[in-house]
């Protein structure tokens, strides 16, 4: 099974710095996957002012007149994909209709809710954090500090059903992955690598720094409306709490249920 690190490549995502004119004036291009489904790709760098675009087409693609035979799309980092019916039409103009629509200006601002989850970073639910804010000069508690000051946003999701990798986490606070990835990483933790943050839904190997873990249920296969948490263009703020503020959390959801909307906050 792939790591989520094989999807944050140091050299493109560190930093999230902007994009150059020059990339930023590239046209789209638009690539077949097969015979019912194709790519619009917005460049090849995880930055905000791509993954911008990417937003500003998925934006005009719900507002446009339905496609014949166009099904779902899913966004990621700095590109869509695209499902289609090829009997209802052509790629070539599906591929002319998705290109119109990229060149229309970008209409986008926050688009997503923001979320409140909280997290614990107390014990062994933060192994990597004493390193992580060695590595930024800083002790744990003022890096702390300033990471749950921090707005992230939900770029897109992959590796497991509702793995988020949440862009926003500035050079400063970041840490390169784990040099060996851990053969198991419990659900829950909260992870930092390369420029991103992510939670892991379920339990599973991963090289990225863990720094706490959060008792919310990322992805919940008994919520048909909505699994999965957050979803791409979300918002997410992290909220320290104690280790018995956790126990309490996990206890009352696990009893009561638990109800994403109740981790939404004021826009």
């Amino acid at each position: 099974m792939p790591q989520p690190d094989l999807f944050s490549p140091r050299a493109t995502v560190r930093g999230l710095a902007p994009v150059s004119p020059r990339v930023l004036a590239l046209s789209p291009r638009v690539l077949a996957l097969g015979d019912c489904a194709a790519t619009i790709s917005f460049g090849d760098t995880i930055a905000p002012d791509i993954h911008a675009r990417v937003k500003a087409f998925c934006a005009a693609l719900a507002e446009a007149a339905p496609i014949p035979g166009l099904g779902e799309w899913a966004p990621a980092f700095a590109s869509v994909t695209l499902w289609y019916d090829p009997d209802q039409i052509a790629f070539a103009d599906l591929a002319k209709r998705l290109a119109d629509l990229a060149e229309q200006p970008a209409r986008v601002g926050e688009t997503g809710a923001l979320f409140e989850i909280p997290f614990c970073a107390e014990g062994d639910f933060a192994p990597d954090l004493d390193e992580v804010a060695a590595l930024a000069g800083l002790t744990p508690e003022i890096w702390l500090a300033r990471f749950a000051g921090l707005d992230f946003e939900a770029y897109m999701l992959g590796f497991q059903p509702g793995f988020a990798y949440l862009g926003g986490l500035p050079d400063a606070l970041s840490a390169p992955r784990l040099a060996t990835p851990r053969k198991s990483v419990p659900a829950g933790s909260v992870a930092i690598a390369d420029g991103m943050c992510a939670a892991y839904p379920y339990a599973s190997p991963g090289g990225w720094r863990l720094i706490g873990r959060t008792p919310a249920i990322l992805f919940d296969i008994g919520n048909a409306a909505r699994p999965a948490l957050l979803a791409p263009g979300d918002r997410v703020r992290w909220r320290a709490i104690s280790r018995a503020e956790y126990d309490a959390l996990e206890r009352r959801w696990r009893a009561e249920g638990f109800n994403p909307d109740s981790l939404r906050a004021p826009s």
